[in-house]
């Protein structure tokens, strides 16, 4: 799970702003339009990035697919700290 994490968010162009999603996510779920609008990106963009974070298990949805509420995975929750550095990492 480690190295999902820091390839996801750190080992391509979109890491930083995956990170960003991951963070937002675990301060309070949010659905798709939400994460846009709170972290002004394009809305295509937040769908991008959390269609890669639900791939690669870091992020779960509930709710139907607009509304989707998206919050961490339980298996991210357990590598919360590896989460927390790499963030750490990715704000410098």
């Amino acid at each position: 799970m480690e190295a999902a994490l820091w390839y996801v968010l750190t080992g391509t162009r979109g890491g930083p702003n995956r990170a960003r999603l991951l963070r937002a996510v675990d301060d309070r779920p949010r659905n798709a339009n939400q994460l846009a609008d709170d972290l002004d990106l394009d809305y295509k963009t937040v769908r991008h990035h959390l269609d890669v974070l639900v791939e690669n298990d870091i992020v779960q949805s509930s709710g139907d697919d607009y509304g989707a509420v998206y919050l961490p995975t339980e298996r991210a929750q357990t590598h919360w700290e590896t989460v927390e550095d790499i963030i750490e990492e990715v704000d410098e």
